[in-house]
């Protein structure tokens, strides 16, 4: 089997990427910057913007030719957990306590759990949470990546499946060092329902105490394409979408409500994102 941190040899990608999240070493340095960062991958927030439905494409080419969605995931996670270790030391909180993580049920989910797993290797700890009425993740990759971390020390997973596991969440939450929002990413339709309503209200809670929220491609009940928001709507810090800037992001409601955007390449490779 390929490792996932390894791209397919026969697949071109975009002339400007630097190396891949996953294998690339300035994100293990033991300190981060967001400036850093934003410098580090400024080529992919160069790049056009693009519609969610046109992200959704990319992807699905993307595996089409021959690139794993498990590889595509891999390079996702690693460069939510750089953006978080940046963040986390850019808000002062690394003698705070646990990252709490807040998955979806989907891929956006499945990044989540990549960047937890990547987190704890760096010595911090982490609370998973699957905010879902489902026991399990509802695509093969992201279940591959949760049951990944059952194992993984400093890690902790939590399965939250109504709205009162949830609440019960949410007491100390004031004393994380970071939430990162994975509950939804472009799929996001229509008025949220529980437990992921009551997972946007915590997440908006922790943030009012104090706690930085990155979120992963937008943040939750930000439409990617319009820019448009739910009601609640997560409210990030930092949001690191992937591959190219996403216009949902760009609209002025975007930019207010995704804080600092970070644009990291994920290995889309050329003929992919021409469509």
């Amino acid at each position: 089997m390929t490792s996932p941190s390894l791209p397919p040899a026969d697949l071109a990608l975009l002339p400007d990427e630097p190396p891949l999240p996953a294998t690339d070493t300035v994100l293990g340095a033991e300190t981060l910057d967001l400036d850093e960062l934003a410098e580090h991958w400024k080529a992919a927030a160069a790049r056009h913007p693009m519609t969610a439905e046109e992200m959704r494409g990319a992807d699905r080419r993307a595996q089409l030719l021959g690139t794993p969605g498990r590889w595509l995931m891999e390079q996702a996670g690693a460069a939510t957990a750089a953006a978080a270790r940046a963040l986390i030391a850019a808000a002062g909180r690394t003698t705070a306590g646990p990252v709490l993580v807040l998955a979806g049920p989907g891929n956006n989910g499945g990044d989540g759990f990549v960047a937890a797993r990547l987190l704890a290797r760096h010595g911090l700890r982490v609370a998973v949470v699957l905010v879902s009425g489902e026991a399990r993740p509802s695509t093969p990759d992201a279940a591959r990546n949760w049951d990944a971390l059952a194992n993984v020390r400093g890690v902790e997973r939590i399965h939250a499946p109504q709205a009162r596991d949830v609440a019960m969440l949410g007491q100390g939450v004031e004393r994380a060092s970071l939430v990162i929002d994975a509950l939804l990413g472009t799929g996001v339709r229509g008025e949220l329902r529980e437990p992921v309503r009551g997972a946007v209200e915590l997440a908006r809670r922790a943030r009012g105490a104090g706690v930085p929220v990155l979120a992963v491609d937008t943040p939750t009940a930000l439409d990617l394409t319009s820019g448009d928001p739910s009601d609640p709507v997560v409210r990030a810090d930092v949001t690191i979408t992937f591959h190219r800037p996403k216009a949902g992001l760009l609209t002025r409601s975007g930019r207010a409500l995704a804080g600092r955007v970070l644009v990291a390449p994920i290995g889309i490779p050329a003929d992919a994102d021409r469509g």
